[in-house]
């Protein structure tokens, strides 16, 4: 059972590795929050491996605790592009 959740995590820290590829390259703001979100699922899931391979219990609360901060993120990113979508619906029907 080791054998697999190691191999499960190998594939996960590849997965995350090109999750930060495209928050370096990504084109637009929308294409790097969703990999910034796939890095923190790939991070929860990792950390929760990790803790299953090593028997340590306290990383359940450590993956709980950054799904509770990526979720904030989220819904910080959303209330921005909302507002600036908002912004430039006042200013165009100013003109």
């Amino acid at each position: 059972m080791t054998d697999f959740l190691s191999a499960s995590l190998g594939l996960i820290l590849a997965l995350l590795a090109l999750g930060l590829v495209r928050i370096l390259r990504g084109p637009r703001d929308a294409d790097r929050m969703m990999a910034a979100q796939l890095v923190g699922t790939a991070g929860i899931a990792s950390i929760l491996l990790l803790g299953a391979i090593a028997r340590v219990a306290a990383t359940i609360d450590v993956a709980l605790t950054l799904a509770l901060l990526a979720t904030f993120a989220s819904i910080a990113f959303v209330k921005k592009g909302l507002s600036r979508l908002e912004s430039d619906d006042a200013g165009s029907t100013e003109e």
